[in-house]
């Protein structure tokens, strides 16, 4: 008889234990999903990425305008020879510099900030402002002149495969963009 009694006994704690196991299976995480609680407390999961994903983001190259003065392209690559790899804030010194030695301006600028830049380049150097509004669009050896509030701002030049100023870029300046300027 003292058999029969324990049997109610074990036959609860059978279904206990399955019904924690199946509430645990349910909120356990799988391989290919993760599996966590949002700020509600609710239970929310979310794909795991286990594939390398082979495409790179690849920026365009940039198309060279034959109506632009040559001597620009000659300045992306006077830029790009003296350019470092991390920005010592003096885009706008080495712009200059690049222009000069590439003969596309006769004397070096005098405006001290970059955001003035395109004031300049366009009343004292005969450079004018193209209706370009995506860098990315922006031809090989064209002024990319960037703005800020409290900043000097950024200058740099497009070359074929990026932005150059003090420094090598792939990607363009994240300020608001200015104006893209060059020379016919």
């Amino acid at each position: 008889m003292r058999n029969f009694a324990a049997l109610p006994v074990v036959i609860a704690g059978l279904v206990l234990v399955a019904a924690t196991a199946v509430a645990a299976d349910r909120t356990a995480p799988s391989k290919s999903h993760f599996v966590f609680k949002d700020a509600q407390g609710k239970t929310q999961s979310a794909e795991i990425v286990t594939k390398y994903q082979p495409n790179k983001i690849v920026y365009p190259f940039a198309k060279v305008d034959p109506k632009i003065d040559p001597k620009l392209r000659r300045a992306a690559t006077i830029a790009e020879e003296r350019a470092h790899a991390h920005s010592g804030s003096r885009c706008w010194h080495y712009v200059k510099e690049a222009l000069v030695a590439a003969g596309v301006v006769s004397s070096r600028p005098k405006s001290e900030l970059a955001k003035d830049a395109g004031q300049e380049l366009v009343s004292s150097y005969g450079f004018k402002k193209l209706a370009v509004r995506d860098p990315f669009a922006a031809p090989v050896g064209a002024v990319l002149v960037y703005g800020a509030k409290r900043a000097p701002g950024h200058v740099e030049i497009r070359t074929r495969d990026g932005f150059v100023s003090d420094f090598r870029s792939k990607k363009p300046s994240p300020r608001p963009l200015l104006g893209v300027y060059a020379k016919s």
